[in-house]
């Protein structure tokens, strides 16, 4: 399997296993498999069911098709696309290091993972520039709706011309005992291009995003916390404010879940690249399953984080998955709540043609700053 993406490499497995060896050593008992198999299923079973939720709700209500959720649309649908295709390929291939799946499918993926991992992490990216502009520059005009689709696919586009190289160079090798799926990657002289592309991906889909978003949502925390309610403000005044801490504490959980799920599997196929000989122990494919475990069920956690940490989000999932009280949970999706029409303090006029709301302001900053951010 490559040291990055689940593919075998000719100069050494994350097994450690050489191309020239047909042996297969890493037979796995049946009770291991068992477990490891559960563990991975339910990977699957959570993100795909989760993240096709969170699609539905967003789509299927009017008012939920807001920039941040067309974001949160784009992120849903590559980690359901990545547990559905990769994960228990991973695993099934991972077991035994045996390639099952013919040359199309090693291509693919070979190729996907990457694509999908640079559309999420970028997609939570475009939410937090998103969120500092509209708390901290609450007056300059938003993305409409055509505009962020255009912002989505730049990010595919980016994230397939990123992911070719690993389609490009994607080939399989019939083994004495067995068939593997590999990147042949080409050998030059004066520079190793295996580890210069590796090293640019890591850089690319996980420390500079992530240097991205901290600085944002650094900027917005301490301008949200750092607000004073004062005294003789309304009710509704608090609770805008409250909201807007909890959306910003939402996406910030979020991206945090990530980085702890994918930082083990980067340093791991780092310290492949440059310490090759750590890798030559038995234990390590155990490693690997566990290290692989964890990054793929980042995929599984952003609906949970939603239904926790979001009302509109939690009155969707009962909608779909709970009988009791159908109709409070539509009204919640719908803004149609009574209390909500009764205490609304921006004057909203919604522009269909652009897919999000165009606010009234009060002419004081406090007050832009609370209607200015609306999940």
């Amino acid at each position: 399997m490559d040291p990055l993406y689940n593919a075998t490499d000719c100069n050494g497995t994350t097994a450690s296993v050489n191309c020239s060896d047909g042996f297969n050593q890493f037979i796995q008992p049946v009770w291991q498999i068992t477990l490891w198999a559960v563990a991975y299923c339910s990977i699957v079973a959570v993100s795909v069911v989760g993240n096709m939720v969170v699609i539905w709700i967003i789509l299927a209500h009017k008012r939920m098709r807001t920039v941040t959720n067309y974001f949160l649309v784009n992120l849903a649908f590559a980690e359901a696309a990545m547990s559905a295709f990769n994960t228990v390929i991973n695993f099934a291939y991972a077991v035994h290091n045996e390639w099952y799946f013919g040359l199309v499918y090693c291509r693919f993926h070979n190729f996907f993972p990457i694509a999908a991992i640079f559309a999420s992490i970028y997609s939570m990216t475009a939410i937090a520039l998103d969120r500092y502009m509209a708390i901290i520059h609450p007056l300059q005009q938003r993305l409409s709706s055509t505009e962020t689709r255009v912002v989505i696919g730049v990010i595919w586009m980016l994230a397939l011309l990123l992911a070719f190289p690993q389609y490009y160079y994607s080939a399989t090798a019939l083994l004495p005992g067995r068939t593997v799926c590999y990147i042949d990657w080409p050998e030059y002289t004066s520079v190793d291009f295996k580890k210069i592309y590796y090293v640019c991906v890591t850089l690319l889909i996980y420390f500079l995003p992530l240097g991205i978003m901290g600085c944002a949502y650094t900027t917005v925390g301490v301008t949200l916390w750092a607000s004073e309610i004062p005294g003789d403000s309304s009710e509704h005044y608090k609770e805008q404010l409250i909201a807007k801490r909890k959306v910003v504490k939402m996406m910030i959980v979020v991206v945090c879940t990530f980085a702890v799920c994918w930082l083990p599997y980067h340093i791991y196929f780092l310290l492949h690249q440059f310490f090759p000989d750590l890798f030559e122990q038995r234990y390590i494919q155990q490693v690997y399953l566990g290290v692989m475990w964890l990054a793929m069920s980042s995929t599984m956690y952003n609906p949970i984080i939603y239904y926790c940490l979001n009302s509109r989000f939690r009155a969707g999932f009962q909608q779909v998955f709970c009988c009791c009280a159908p109709t409070v949970a539509k009204e919640e999706l719908e803004l149609k709540s009574p209390r909500y029409l009764q205490t609304q303090v921006c004057e909203r006029e919604t522009e269909t043609e652009s897919g999000h709301e165009v606010l009234m302001l009060r002419p004081d900053s406090t007050q832009t700053l609370l209607c200015s951010l609306k999940l």
